[in-house]
């Protein structure tokens, strides 16, 4: 598993997950969440705000008190519609462009280590251009989903 952030300014870093950790969240809260964070204070060190998804993680208590205490502004659990992932940049843009892009790699790697560096590569050279259309379309993607009251709203873009 592997976690990572982007904003219109550029990317973070990749934070992989170790092995065999169950991200529940103490996890997301000790180990990723302030990875995350840093990554927002360097590329927006005048303001952000932090946006996730509806993992059970990041809407725990942990991570909503952390983030109170620890981010400028953040979308609060009870702002973000129930189970719609792909709201987020990260999820209707990003990781599908990974995924298409680690398809087309020969050879794959072969163990953990090798697909870490493979993900790694293929981060560092995603398009900054494609992924500033993915935020420039979420005012879009919010406007859809208030006219579809919530409900799937991919046949409205």
């Amino acid at each position: 598993m592997v976690s990572a952030g982007v904003c219109f300014n550029g990317t973070g870093r990749l934070h992989f997950v170790a092995d065999k950790a169950k991200i529940n969240a103490n996890y997301y809260v000790r180990k990723l969440l302030p990875k995350l964070v840093d990554d927002c204070e360097l590329l927006m060190p005048d303001g952000y705000t932090f946006q996730q998804d509806g993992a059970p993680a990041h809407t725990s208590r942990h991570a909503q008190d952390w983030l109170e205490q620890n981010t400028p502004d953040f979308i609060r659990k009870d702002e973000w519609p129930p189970n719609y992932p792909d709201l987020n940049p990260l999820d209707f843009h990003v990781w599908g462009a990974m995924l298409h892009r680690y398809q087309q790699r020969v050879p794959k790697p072969q163990n953990v280590a090798e697909l870490r560096e493979v993900l790694k590569t293929i981060w560092n050279d995603l398009p900054q251009d494609s992924i500033q259309k993915a935020i420039l379309a979420f005012r879009e993607r919010l406007k859809a989903c208030i006219e579809a009251e919530g409900g799937h709203f991919e046949h409205l873009l």
